[in-house]
C-alpha cells in the first residue's frame, strides 16, 4: 500500500468519524412538565441541536401553566394527535423525551396510540408508578396532606385534574381502584378493562429508559420514575417484584428480557434541576437518541 492509499484511508476515516459526531438524530418530540411549559424544556432542546445540527425538534406547547391540570386523558388525545401527525413526516421514526407528568403522558400516548413510531422513549423524572407525596402540591392546595388527599382526588372534582388521575394512595386502594379513571387503566390494574393494544405500544420501542433518582424530593416514592412503589406499610415495592412487571401487565418485563428496558439512578438531583442540568442531558438523554 503507497503514502497516498494510507492518507486517504486516513482522511476517510476522519470524515466517517466526524459525520458520525455530527449526524442528526431522528426528529425528537419533547413534553413539558406539570405548571410549566415549553420553555422550560428549552435547555434539552437547544443542547441536542447544539450537539447535533438539524435534528427536527417539536417542543409541545399545549397545555401549558394552570392549563397542564386539565384531565390527562384530554391531555393525551391531544398531544398524541400531535405526536402520531409528527410521526407520518417522519415514517423512519422518531425519540420521545417527557419530564415528570410529561413523561406519564408519554407513556400513556404511546399505549394509546400504538401505531406509534417512536424508536427511544426518555422518561425523566416521571411518577409512572403514581404519587403519593405533596410538596408540590402546595402551591395549588396549601393546606394537602397525603393522609387525606384521597378525599379530594378520589372524587369528581378530583378527577378532574392531572394530579388526581395519577394520585396513588397505598392506604386507600379501593378507592384507586373505584374512581381513578386514569393510572389504573394505563397500568393494566383493572380487570375487567385489559386492553392488550396498552401493552403492545410500548413493546415495539426500541428502548425505554427509566430516570430517577433518591434526591429528586418531589416525586414520592421517587422509585416511581422506575415502577417502583410503596405497598400499605409505605415500603418502596421494587418494580421487579411488583404485580405490573411479573405479569407484564404492560409490557415492562417483555422489554427488559429484550435488553430494551433502561432502568438509570442518578443521585444528588432535585426534581426541578433534571431539565436544566446540562450534564444530564450530556450522559443521560443524548446516549439514548439516535
Amino acid at each position: 500500500m503507497n503514502r497516498y492509499s494510507v492518507i486517504h484511508i486516513f482522511l476517510f476515516l476522519v470524515y466517517l468519524l466526524l459525520y458520525n459526531e455530527a449526524k442528526q438524530y431522528h426528529a425528537v418530540v419533547i413534553i413539558h412538565g406539570v405548571l410549566t411549559g415549553s420553555d422550560s424544556m428549552e435547555l434539552i432542546s437547544n443542547r441536542i441541536q447544539e450537539m447535533h445540527p438539524d435534528t427536527p425538534i417539536y417542543n409541545t406547547v399545549r397545555f401549558a401553566g394552570w392549563s397542564s391540570l386539565e384531565p390527562m386523558w384530554q391531555q393525551v388525545e391531544e398531544i398524541g394527535m400531535d405526536v402520531l401527525s409528527i410521526s407520518a413526516a417522519f415514517p423512519e421514526g422518531i425519540n420521545l423525551i417527557g419530564y415528570s407528568q410529561g413523561g406519564l403522558l408519554a407513556r400513556a400516548i404511546l399505549q394509546r396510540f400504538p401505531m406509534h413510531n417512536v424508536r427511544n422513549f426518555i422518561s425523566l423524572s416521571s411518577p409512572q408508578a403514581g404519587q403519593y407525596g405533596t410538596r408540590f402540591l402546595h402551591l395549588i392546595f396549601p393546606d394537602l396532606v397525603c393522609e387525606t388527599a384521597y378525599e379530594l382526588f378520589y372524587s369528581r372534582l378530583g378527577q378532574h385534574t392531572s394530579i388526581g388521575n395519577y394520585w396513588n394512595d397505598p392506604h386507600h386502594q379501593e378507592l384507586y381502584y373505584k374512581y381513578s379513571k386514569f393510572l389504573p387503566f394505563v397500568n393494566n390494574e383493572i380487570n375487567l378493562f385489559n386492553n392488550s393494544d396498552y401493552k403492545t405500544g410500548l413493546t415495539k420501542l426500541k428502548r425505554m429508559i427509566l430516570i430517577g433518582g433518591p434526591d429528586d424530593g418531589v416525586i414520592t416514592p421517587w422509585q416511581s420514575s422506575h415502577f417502583g412503589y410503596y405497598d400499605n406499610n409505605n415500603t418502596v415495592i421494587d418494580m421487579h417484584d411488583r404485580s405490573i412487571y411479573k405479569d407484564d401487565a404492560i409490557g415492562l418485563k417483555t422489554l427488559d428480557k429484550q435488553s430494551k428496558l433502561e432502568i438509570i439512578t442518578v443521585p444528588g438531583i432535585h426534581h426541578s434541576e433534571w431539565h436544566k442540568n446540562i450534564s444530564i442531558v450530556d450522559q443521560f438523554l443524548l446516549p439514548y437518541l439516535d
